[in-house]
């Protein structure tokens, strides 16, 4: 019976579902403890599980694509907060559009210099580069470029809980308490589980998130096809 529940699908969704929604109530319970973070917290247990029930990805996979499934959805409605703020965006765009060319420049070119340092392939690379974007926006930048596709997820979603995990603390440790500047940082480093941390603090703060994530994924795929052929990638 345990093995007929362990093979199917719906079991596999439920157990994301239910894992996710008790690591919340745990996260919140905690006051927000850092490192108790829900979407930290419910890899962390979905991996155990996996690990002690001997079920390949690809069996878990198979009933838990349909949250990766929304992940588009749930990008696109990030535009609901944000056209709500659209009065403050218009008196704001000239430093958002600064912290966005450096952020994403800084993001690409030190990850990517980093990797190059340590002997990384360029599939690998490729995949790296990406990785404070969102995860359906990077998976169609590195399958375009000829990066290791498998990889993407793995590093955006690391990305993004370690952004999610220590982002607000790293902001308030240099005095940024205001929202418009700290989503916006969340939503750069973070992509979309950093905009979801910025969301529990307050609506504007997780709009200006929404905002950096949409921007980002626009200017990386723009810049980063720009940058290979300009040969200012260290790729090998």
């Amino acid at each position: 019976m345990i093995e007929q529940l362990l093979h199917a699908p719906a079991f596999w969704l439920a157990a994301t579902l239910g894992i996710y929604l008790g690591a919340t109530r745990l996260f919140l319970a905690s006051r927000r403890f850092a490192l108790l973070n829900p979407v930290l917290l419910t890899v962390t247990l979905l991996a155990i599980l996996l690990w002690l029930t001997g079920t390949p990805y690809a069996r878990y996979e198979s009933g838990a694509h349909l949250v990766g499934f929304l992940l588009g959805p749930a990008t696109v409605a990030l535009a609901i907060p944000l056209y709500q703020s659209r009065d403050l965006l218009r008196r704001t765009w000239l430093p958002l559009a600064g912290g966005l060319v450096a952020g994403s420049l800084v993001t690409v070119l030190s990850v990517v210099a980093i990797g190059h340092w340590l002997g990384l392939s360029r599939p690998v690379l490729l995949a790296l580069a990406p990785k404070a974007v969102t995860t359906p926006i990077a998976l169609g930048i590195t399958a375009k470029l000829g990066g290791a596709t498998s990889l993407v997820a793995v590093f955006t979603v690391v990305t993004g809980v370690t952004g999610a995990t220590i982002g607000l603390a790293m902001l308030r440790l240099i005095r940024v308490h205001d929202d418009e500047t700290a989503g916006f940082a969340m939503g750069l480093s973070g992509s979309g589980i950093g905009t979801a941390r910025a969301f529990e603090e307050s609506e504007r703060m997780g709009a200006f998130g929404g905002l950096a994530v949409g921007l980002n994924g626009l200017f990386t795929a723009v810049v980063l096809p720009l940058l290979m052929h300009w040969h200012l990638l260290p790729l090998r």
